[in-house]
């Protein structure tokens, strides 16, 4: 077989985005674009401009600053979303793409659009045309393709390649395909529309997991004459999620013997590490026998097994852990490490922060550094997790203190700043009585802030090594008001984490009320 090359079109900043309770602020989504350009991705989808000015402007940013990747923007075959997908991705120049989507399926034509297949093709090609009149990196994608009549897809794709676009994605939006179904529909297309097999024109695919099947279906696609996969870090994404970048790519290296010919261009050795800051810079924990990137991926508890990693890891292991960034941390800094060091140990790390930053995180190390003896790479990602937030610090914690125990009323006494224009900050201070220090200490705060939050997920896990282990604080709060609002926090005191992450969840509720009252506000 010919060697092929298969570009990785990385969605995790739109697709993974719209997964529930996962949505980031820009600093985070520039974080994760930039360790995306790190582990060498060929697209990066960074979002849906149109949607919102947030959305518009963190793809512009992302366009800015980030070099080497291809820098894409979401649109519907409409005016108004391409025009915003072109303006936001200009900055990118010659590397930007305009990725204009239109549903084609018979159940997405009768009901969602009221459509018959000719108007179909005809606001295709239109929004294509449109796409191209700005870039030359057009991406059309037929949704619901998997469940388009083979024979309309086939008519579709002929009729936006000829219209300029230069890549055709098939989505399998609701995953509903299978994997010998749905690499005989890529091979049909790519022997049946002849600008695919002469390169004019490259198929993508793009599967969702509801069937746990976006992995299976996407390598069957590359196999049957895919040049492009959209996958997600993690997985993450709308309902089951999309499929999973690292599984993808570790799949094609360590089956090359079954892929022959068909490689990608991923730094393999930044896959943990961009699987664990999309982990925290979205709040969605991976499950511990994720492959890759779980944290049992290379546990081995049976004896037998490991006897025989002993003996030769190959017995147990179809993969070097160390190739996807597996292995021991690097020398740990503490309390006595002044800040020139922690700064030159976050630029290692890939963070791009400011000398404020910089500052802000070395208060917090110094505070961790003086309750446990030992500060690791990890402790380190996550202090930088839980400052990276542009939400205003409306409150913020400035004592805490809590009473409990198996013949006592729990109690938690919270005071808190209050950010004010003036010089001297507001302090209010009030205490709770709940079933747990957790559940006190989140009451007080709510009477403080005048908030109702009802916490709807809660997930802790320690950070690092050792009893002092740093503890980081997922939550997922309902304030009566649409969406989740998620919070983040770490402390070497499961409360204190606990407390500091409601109380950024309570930050980013009050942030986005406040923006909403002042954009109601505007004439």
């Amino acid at each position: 077989m010919k060697r092929h090359q298969i570009l990785v079109f990385d969605t995790t900043l739109r697709d993974g985005e719209q997964c529930p309770g996962a949505s980031m602020n820009l600093r985070e989504k520039l974080e994760v674009a930039r360790q995306l350009a790190r582990l060498q991705v060929d697209v990066i989808e960074a979002g849906f401009p149109v949607i919102s000015d947030g959305d518009f402007e963190s793809v512009q940013a992302i366009a800015k600053e980030i070099k080497g990747p291809v820098i894409a923007g979401l649109a519907r075959c409409v005016p108004k979303d391409i025009d915003a997908a072109a303006a936001a991705v200009k900055p990118a120049g010659k590397r930007g793409r305009i990725h204009v989507f239109l549903a084609t399926s018979k159940i997405h034509r009768e009901f969602k659009l009221g459509k018959p297949q000719d108007e179909i093709v005809r606001l295709a090609v239109e929004g294509v045309k449109r796409a191209k009149s700005y870039l030359d990196n057009v991406e059309f994608s037929p949704e619901d393709g998997s469940r388009t009549e083979p024979e309309f897809l086939i008519q579709v794709c002929k009729a936006v390649v000829a219209a300029g676009a230069t890549t055709v994605n098939i989505p399998d939006t609701v995953g509903w395909a299978l994997p010998e179904q749905f690499g005989s529909l890529i091979g049909r297309l790519y022997q049946e529309v002849p600008e695919f097999q002469s390169g004019q024109a490259i198929i993508s695919v793009h599967c969702h997991n509801d069937l746990g099947l976006a992995v299976a279906n996407s390598l069957a696609a590359v196999r049957a004459g895919a040049g492009q996969v959209e996958c997600t870090i993690n997985g993450i994404g709308e309902r089951a999620g999309n499929a999973s970048l690292e599984e993808i790519v570790m799949a094609l290296k360590t089956r090359s013997d079954y892929y022959e010919g068909l490689e990608c261009g991923i730094n393999t050795r930044e896959i943990v590490k961009s699987s664990r800051l999309v982990a925290r810079m979205s709040s969605l924990i991976v499950q511990r026998n994720k492959a890759i990137v779980g944290e049992n991926a290379f546990a081995h508890a049976s004896g037998i097994h490991q006897d025989g990693v002993l003996k030769k890891r190959e017995t147990y292991e179809i993969m070097n852990p160390e190739e996807v960034g597996w292995g021991q941390s690097e020398l740990p800094l503490t309390k006595h490490s002044g800040r020139a060091a922690l700064a030159a140990r976050l630029k290692h790390l890939g963070f791009k922060l400011s000398e404020s930053d910089v500052q802000a995180i070395f208060a917090r190390f110094k505070d961790i550094g003086d309750k446990k003896k030992f500060v690791y790479d990890d402790d380190l990602t996550t202090l930088v997790g839980s400052h990276i937030t542009e939400v205003p610090e409306t409150w913020a914690l400035d004592y805490l203190g809590v009473s409990c125990g198996n013949q006592t009323v729990p109690t938690a006494t919270v005071r808190l700043k209050r950010a004010a224009a003036k010089k001297t900050p507001e302090i209010m201070q009030d205490a709770g009585i709940g079933d747990g220090p957790v559940d006190a200490a989140l009451k007080a705060i709510d009477r403080i802030t005048n908030t109702q939050g009802r916490l709807m997920e809660y997930a802790l896990r320690a950070v690092s090594q050792g009893k002092d282990a740093l503890g980081e604080v997922t939550v997922k709060v309902n304030f009566g008001q649409g969406d989740l609002v998620p919070g983040k926090g770490a402390s070497t005191d499961v409360i204190e984490a606990s407390a500091r992450a409601y109380l950024n969840a309570v930050n980013r509720f009050l942030s986005a009320t406040q923006a909403q009252s002042q954009k109601m506000d505007q004439p």
